[in-house]
């Protein structure tokens, strides 16, 4: 399998050859060459595998520049329930007639970054074993991958930690579990800006070629190919726990923000996943949902970000949206390259009088968008007919899900956190606290260890460059 840049400036690259680095020398993302193929037999096949072997039959035509053996140790090793306390890993539980949500937080964090972080961290520290290297990770986070990296990091030989984050604007749980870490090679950023402001610095720096190859600089960003590839497994894991035949089309819902996770599904379906609709939905910063509807991706200046009750969602700037683009325009990086310079230059890009939005209307999404209200009447609601508490953004992704099922078509709700790291609004929405699980009972009163520092990439680099492995 040979990787490619979304703007046509990287040689065909091997999985190993991109694990590490993040965005692409020349400013894009990776992606394959070509997506590999599942048939309806070996579909079928799978049916009946663990969740460790189904994510070795998924991942390995990614991954084939690993030794089979030692991926599939390094799979094994991640999958296991003492980290993600379920043997399914990924159960689906019943949530009303035919409905299902897909349980994706039982992970050390609570939240569904882990099920990719996990690995990640253990792929990362496969690689720089071998090499004897060591690797400064940088990374943006609304709220989850922060927490999520940061657990899968800590502790790797080789690995230093760099995590912004947007100052006072995660909720009280997610910025304990970040900066309660003590951990000797674990740094945490408060930036006084929003996630995107956070973002931007992170493709800054990987865009600074010299800098970058002077202190090894990676990320866990779900621009990192590696991050996409292994929230795949779970589409499958779902189709495969609630079809009942084999060709069986299956909606899921997503809330999505930065479009990793969508992404994922959206590549399963390439695949050969009979998936019937993708349903987006987003919050009140509706980006994503703009363009689907209208044909124009427009991003909102820092002031325009609205600060929500599902904060992981606080976002503008979709990066991983780049890779569906550069399919959507029949993988002609020149107009990804054009489009992303209009988005630089004035803000927005504009497909609706083009035929490459016709792609995008077939390309199996629908979207929707929540609100606050929304969120709070989703969990009352979800509550009252199932005795199960979710999430704010697992309610944004019910109520849309809701709004656009079929009659006949099974729908998959994916999971994001557990309730207890969003505490304030499930109080406000049923009056009473989310259970939490144990250890996690007096997070918010740890001592925290973190640095607050201004939008400022010189400054981010100066920090890193005195911290550095």
């Amino acid at each position: 399998m040979r990787y490619i840049s979304t703007r046509g400036g990287m040689a065909p690259a091997t999985f190993s050859d991109i694990l590490l680095g993040g965005l692409a020398p020349d400013g894009g993302l990776a992606l394959p060459e070509t997506y590999p193929t599942v048939t309806p037999a070996e579909l079928a096949g799978w049916r009946g595998l663990s969740y460790p072997e189904l994510a070795f039959a998924v991942l390995r035509p990614f991954i084939d520049d690993i030794p089979a053996d030692d991926l599939r140790t390094l799979i094994h090793k991640t999958y296991t329930v003492a980290a993600f306390r379920t043997e399914a890993i990924t159960p689906a539980t019943p949530l009303i007639e035919g409905v299902w949500l897909l349980g994706l937080s039982n992970g050390p964090t609570l939240a569904f970054k882990d099920i990719a972080l996990q690995l990640l961290g253990n792929l990362f520290e496969y690689a720089l074993l071998k090499n004897s290297g060591q690797l400064n990770i940088l990374g943006a986070t609304s709220g989850d991958t922060g927490s999520s990296a940061e657990y899968a990091m800590r502790g790797k030989r080789g690995i230093r930690v760099f995590m912004l984050s947007p100052h006072q604007k995660m909720s009280r749980f997610q910025t304990a579990q970040m900066f309660s870490l003590q951990d000797p090679n674990i740094f945490n950023i408060a930036v006084r800006g929003v996630f995107d402001d956070c973002q931007d610095m992170v493709k800054a720096v990987s865009n600074d070629a010299e800098f970058k190859a002077r202190y090894a600089i990676g990320t866990v960003n779900s621009i990192n190919w590696a991050r996409v590839a292994a929230q795949i497994v779970y589409y499958f894991k779902g189709w495969l726990a609630v079809s009942t035949h084999d060709d069986q089309e299956i909606s899921f819902a997503v809330p999505s923000g930065n479009f990793g996770n969508i992404c994922a599904g959206y590549i399963a379906k390439r695949m050969g996943l009979p998936i019937r609709r993708l349903i987006l939905a987003t919050n009140e910063n509706n980006v994503l949902d703009e363009f689907f509807r209208t044909g124009i991706y427009r991003v909102r200046a820092t002031d325009q970000v609205a600060q929500t009750s599902s904060p992981s969602m606080d976002i503008s700037k979709a990066s991983n949206f780049e890779r569906f683009i550069f399919d959507a325009v029949g993988r002609d990086p020149a107009v990804v390259r054009e489009l992303w310079r209009q988005v630089d230059t004035q803000g927005y890009f504009d497909l609706s009088d083009t035929p490459y939005f016709q792609t995008v209307r077939e390309s199996g999404f629908i979207t929707g968008s929540s609100t606050h209200q929304n969120r709070m009447a989703t969990i009352r609601q979800i509550h009252a007919e199932t005795g199960m508490i979710i999430d704010t953004h697992t309610a944004d992704g019910v109520k849309v899900g809701l709004d656009y099922r079929e009659q006949g078509v099974p729908l998959i709700c994916l999971e994001t956190a557990l309730p207890v790291k969003f505490e304030d609004s499930i109080i406000e929405a049923l009056g009473r606290s989310p259970e939490r699980p144990a250890g996690y009972e007096n997070i918010e009163d740890l001592p925290q260890r973190f640095e607050v520092m201004d939008v400022d990439v010189a400054a981010i680099k100066q920090y890193i460059a005195t911290h550095a492995a």
